[in-house]
């Protein structure tokens, strides 16, 4: 297999690091009258064609087709197909190509399964070193520029500065983890009202005690929010165990991310 220019794996990285969906599509075996023999690549976004190509024509438009529609799918599983070029191409000439996509989500590494945290404060200083090694993707949202620099630089993880936090909430994926972990429940609030009013995540958490789960429901309600939909979160997140260090405490809470996202969903 001819390999591809180092311009290619150039585009890949750049794709992951900006976050973006893509699929890598391989020329893995062609017999017959063929335009581009085995080990040509692509790379797919959606918009379509990104860089590389596997020849051109009917067999590339099918392909870019294909690959465009496990991006809208969603789907993260790679897959093989092995088309006749007369029957299922519709070209003249005889052959075949076997080609090989390998979808990746938007999002990059760790794009199934997204961790937005809200504050940046000692537990989350805590937190995303235990994070940052597992199969996740970690956003951390907070407005103070000097408590995001002082976190651990990880290929999985950004840090995003916002005066305004709340005003992020519709950009995190649906299926996301969030955690409200603020200086307190005044900045907590907004973030909390909004996720639980416009989405459904399946999983909110946020830092406190019982009593302050209880204020907060209490002023949900009365900012107009269902009671029901008012109790949908964990406050105080985390599993009963340890005591107050900001390390014991995110590693409480690391184990009831794991217990969630492994565990029976929650109706």
């Amino acid at each position: 297999m001819h390999p591809a220019p180092a311009s290619f794996y150039e585009e890949v990285v750049a794709l992951e690091r900006e976050g973006n969906a893509f699929v890598v599509v391989v020329l893995a075996e062609s017999l017959g009258s063929t335009p581009q023999d085995a080990g040509a690549k692509m790379l797919v976004t959606t918009a379509g064609l990104h860089v590389g190509t596997i020849g051109g024509g009917k067999v590339e438009a099918q392909a870019i087709a294909l690959a465009r529609e496990l991006l809208a799918s969603g789907s993260a599983a790679p897959r093989f197909v092995n088309w006749a070029l007369k029957t299922d191409i519709g070209m003249t000439c005889g052959g075949s190509v076997k080609l090989y996509f390998e979808p990746h989500p938007a999002g990059g590494p760790g794009a199934g399964w997204p961790i937005w945290i809200f504050g940046a404060g000692h537990v989350v200083q805590a937190l995303v070193p235990v994070l940052a090694p597992l199969d996740c993707q970690l956003t951390v949202v907070d407005p103070r520029r000097e408590w995001l620099d002082r976190l651990p630089r990880a290929r999985n993880a950004r840090y995003l500065q916002a005066d305004e936090p709340a005003e992020l909430v519709p950009q995190i994926p649906d299926h996301a983890f969030l955690l409200c972990l603020t200086r307190g429940h005044a900045s907590d609030r907004p973030v909390l009202l909004r996720a639980l009013a416009e989405r459904k995540f399946p999983f909110v958490g946020v830092i406190g005690s019982e009593a302050k789960a209880k204020v907060l429901r209490r002023e949900l309600v009365a900012a107009g929010l269902p009671a029901r939909r008012a109790r949908d979160f964990h406050c105080p997140v985390g599993l009963p165990f340890g005591g107050n260090d900001p390390r014991e405490i995110a590693l409480s809470i690391a184990a009831q991310l794991l217990t969630e996202r492994d565990g029976p969903a929650v109706a």
